[in-house]
């Protein structure tokens, strides 16, 4: 009879290695169990060995990136909403810099190649928000603009995470998105204040 898995285990293991990424230890099948009560037989069990770990740590990635996403309030300011994404991206990032790390390792496929595209999903929709409610002209390409707009805080938050740039280089968010946006048709004092709205990381998530 199969032996049910621990999820408790699972995250164990995966907040372990992360753990040991943010201390620059060697991520070894000894050096993972070592201390966590679990034997080595438990990185087989639960990620069928290293390789699985590291896709199992992608995916941890992206799926808390979600969580982070689906936790932002709309509002009735679409543009102030894809700021808040943006938002929540970095402060999803800043909060697990080392899983934020293997999240963009392409060197491991995830373990659901779809998680990436749902991330980038909420964006478009806040885009065609945006459209719908006049903000940005009618010939603009959700696809392309969401793109555009996560590069920004992409760029951002791996420049802050890994570390050339201070904290409070993320304000550069404000005035970037404000011109991409603008670029797109939206008016400029109203797009930098909406703009401004949402960019706060830790404060654009429902209470």
């Amino acid at each position: 009879m199969a032996r049910t898995k621990d999820p408790a285990i699972r995250s164990l293991l995966i907040e372990r290695a992360a753990q040991m990424l943010r201390m620059r230890e060697p991520v070894t099948l000894r050096s993972l169990v070592a201390g966590t009560g679990v034997s080595t037989m438990a990185v087989y069990t639960y990620f069928g060995g290293m390789d699985g770990l590291w896709k199992a740590m992608r995916q941890e990635g992206f799926t808390r990136l979600a969580a982070k996403l689906k936790a932002v309030s709309m509002s009735a300011d679409p543009v102030r909403d894809l700021a808040a994404l943006g938002a929540a991206y970095l402060s999803n990032a800043l909060a697990a810099p080392d899983l934020y790390r293997v999240m963009f390792d392409a060197g491991f496929e995830l373990e659901d190649a779809a998680a990436a595209d749902e991330t980038l999903h909420c964006l478009v929709v806040a885009v065609e928000r945006a459209k719908a409610a006049g903000r940005f002209r009618s010939d603009v390409d959700p696809l392309e603009l969401a793109t555009q707009s996560w590069a920004i805080g992409h760029g951002l938050a791996s420049l802050v995470v890994t570390g050339p740039l201070p904290h409070r280089a993320l304000a550069h968010g404000v005035p970037m998105l404000t011109a991409l946006f603008t670029s797109s048709g939206d008016d400029h004092d109203r797009c930098r204040q909406s703009v401004e709205l949402g960019w706060r990381p830790g404060t654009s998530t429902r209470q």
